[in-house]
């Protein structure tokens, strides 16, 4: 199977994404004064920790101002459960979504008629910037539900004009079915679940039954590595994306068909790049990098005013050659919580990822395993390796394995033990992956 040909450019809304610079900041100023008022006016959570920090609406004079307010975390939206963090009365709101909560109390959004047509505007944008039309029927295999994903998508495509598969997540073996029984030329789902399907298809011999062009992965983060492992598989031209259900879902930004860094709605969305550590803007968000921080400028419903979502980044300074004005960010290289510290050493699930996909004869498929044996902590990784090499003599499993531990710790400046095993033998997940299992925590 062949990678799908780079689409043609196209755009939404030009007037609002290819705004020019002074124009949008002075937008973004007079919203940003708007949503800290309503914030202020309608939030009692809200007020509460601006007052404690000694800022008020009428000190928000510049867009730079914006680091004289509180931070707002996931405990403070799980501490508003269900509807404290509400600005509007409920006869307003008209749709409600929420985190599974698996790890805590559920963090609960609202929406009322604006802001669902605000979404439905952002992800417009979205398909839009990643070559879809009118002309596409588009298979949805994120979860629908309380999860914004699958029907944030939805909209979306509607608004375009796109034919929806309304699928929904799991049951694989009729995904497939469904791609080449409806003709589906576009593929949303997570990257994990688009490798599952693919390996999937290639078991079954359909890949020549398809006629998908188009792949749109998010929900998780995934590095280039896996998107040409993606195109290759599928067939695709693959495109990145990027939210958070705390301050609207997907939508917030979005790759376009340069594949150079993803476009942010900085007409609805104020970006920050923070020292995860200190919380203190970075010096150089071009070069470092940070923790990407959020205010919604728009959202009528739940105000979010410098939501901290612990995904590392950095940005962009060149222009794009799309013509789209709004600031790029980096794909997200890591969760600042999905970091493990392995004998005094910052470790990320990506790094493991990237250097993997490096290797000739890995698979996309990998575990993480960090356990104790005694003091001291323990890296193994289970890597799939294909099935010509893991039933090779062993003297070239051998060579493989050493390849890989020696790639690994060039990268993760740590010893990583590596296990191959044959293909099939990790987990499969139909939505986001579970990478790395900690036993450390465990006992």
């Amino acid at each position: 199977m062949t990678t799908s040909k780079k689409p043609a450019n196209r755009i939404w809304n030009p007037a609002c994404e290819c705004m020019p610079r002074g124009e949008l900041e002075a937008l973004q100023l007079k919203r940003l004064q708007g949503i800290v008022q309503a914030a202020w006016e309608k939030v009692g959570y809200y007020r509460a920790k601006m007052e404690a920090a000694g800022v008020t609406p009428t000190d928000i004079r510049s867009l730079a101002d914006v680091a004289k307010l509180p931070f707002t975390t996931k405990d403070d939206l799980r501490g508003c459960f269900p509807y404290q963090a509400f600005a509007v009365p409920m006869e307003e709101v008209v749709r409600i979504h929420a985190s599974s909560g698996t790890t805590g109390q559920a963090t609960v959004v609202g929406y009322t008629t604006q802001d669902l047509d605000t979404w439905s505007e952002l992800m417009a944008r979205l398909h839009t910037a990643a070559g879809l039309t009118n002309c596409d029927i588009v298979q949805v295999a994120f979860g629908y539900g309380f999860f914004t994903g699958g029907i944030g998508h939805h909209y979306g495509l509607e608004k375009i004009g796109a034919a929806v598969l309304p699928i929904s997540s799991g049951k694989s073996e009729r995904q497939i079915q469904i791609m080449k029984d409806y003709g589906s030329t576009v593929l949303i789902c997570t990257p994990s679940y688009g490798m599952y399907l693919a390996e999937l298809i290639q078991k079954t011999g359909s890949a020549s039954d398809l006629r998908l062009r188009l792949g749109l992965f998010g929900g998780e983060a995934w590095s280039d590595e896996m998107r040409r492992a993606l195109e290759k598989s599928l067939g695709v031209f693959a495109t990145d994306n990027y939210g958070l259900s705390e301050v609207m879902g997907p939508g917030v930004s979005c790759e376009c068909i340069e594949q150079q860094g993803m476009h942010i709605a900085e007409d609805h969305f104020l970006p920050e790049l923070i020292d995860p550590t200190t919380g203190v803007p970075v010096a150089d968000p071009y070069g470092e990098g940070g923790e990407m921080v959020l205010t919604t400028l728009t959202k009528e419903a739940i105000p979010v005013v410098r939501y901290r979502t612990h995904d590392l980044c950095r940005f962009l300074a060149d222009e794009c050659p799309c013509g789209r004005t709004g600031r790029r960010m980096s794909k997200v290289s890591a969760r600042s919580d999905d970091m493990l510290i392995i004998r005094g050493v910052n470790v990320y699930p990506q790094q493991v990822e990237k250097a993997l996909l490096s290797i000739d004869g890995v698979a996309p498929h990998y575990q993480i395993v960090v356990s104790r044996e005694g003091a001291l902590d323990v890296l193994e990784v289970l890597v799939e390796v294909t099935e010509a090499l893991f039933f090779d003599e062993m003297t070239k499993q051998q060579a493989m394995k050493n390849n890989i531990e020696r790639t690994l710790e060039t990268a993760l400046a740590v010893h990583a033990k590596v296990r191959l095993v044959e293909p099939g033998r990790t987990p499969r997940s139909e939505g986001k992956a579970v990478r790395v299992i900690d036993t450390r925590t465990k006992g």
